[in-house]
């Protein structure tokens, strides 16, 4: 499966890749949030369901957008620590990055959470990219990092994400409340613990330098299935 061809960073997480047969996460290297930069101007969020009040959710005009993003991306990239981190992905299909997904640890060491957040172009939205991108970071979470359990958070009316962790197996974990453009809005929780996702765990995504990112992180080796 292809790889940027890129020289190895000095900073393992920007080396870790996870290849699916549809498509790739490549470590938000700084020059690919720049090839990014021009679906960020675009903006993303242009209809309901609106997202998140969070710099990634790009509410804002151009180019204070693309400057929010960045620094969002750079600030969390910088932040790492065993209590809390924040692996970035691009999501590159056919060669062209078309969104973004990340992969948030809290206190993972001692319970083995994560979580996910993810956007993608309006242009590529509807194709089971969604799908095929969450399961390729699942992979890195539980067979490379050794997750006990995923969570997944959308608000009730983001029909697509709720479907797509319905489908991948997640259960109903409860509900909770956040933001966006700056009005209350309900959320639905899911949860999926190893054991369900080794169920449907798929032997056709690839996992690339993750070995090398674990200390970073804090991370022993995971154990093996």
């Amino acid at each position: 499966m292809p790889t940027t061809g890129s020289p190895l960073s000095a900073y393992p997480p920007l080396n870790v890749q996870v290849h699916t047969p549809r498509l790739s996460l490549l470590g938000a290297t700084d020059e690919l949030l720049e090839r990014l930069v021009p679906t960020v101007r675009k903006g993303v969020a242009i209809k309901p369901p609106w997202p998140f009040d969070d710099p990634m959710s790009l509410y804002a005009d151009s180019p204070e957008r693309e400057w929010g993003w960045l620094r969002a991306v750079w600030r969390g990239r910088g932040q790492v620590s065993e209590s809390l981190w924040r692996l970035y992905f691009v999501v590159v299909v056919d060669g062209e990055p078309v969104g973004m997904q990340d992969l948030i640890g809290r206190d993972f060491a001692a319970f083995g959470t994560v979580t996910t957040f993810s956007w993608l172009s309006p242009d590529v939205r509807g194709g089971g990219l969604g799908k095929e991108m969450r399961q390729a970071v699942l992979q890195l979470a539980f067979d490379g990092l050794g997750a006990r359990e995923a969570g997944s958070d959308a608000f009730v009316d983001n029909h697509a994400s709720n479907r797509v962790s319905q489908a991948l197996g997640y259960v109903p974990n409860g509900v909770d409340w956040d933001t966006r453009r700056g009005e209350p809005a309900e959320i639905k929780r899911w949860r999926l613990t190893r054991e369900q996702w080794i169920k449907r765990r798929r032997d056709d995504i690839e996992l690339v330098a993750v070995d090398d990112c674990l200390p970073v992180l804090g991370i022993g080796l995971p154990p093996a299935d």
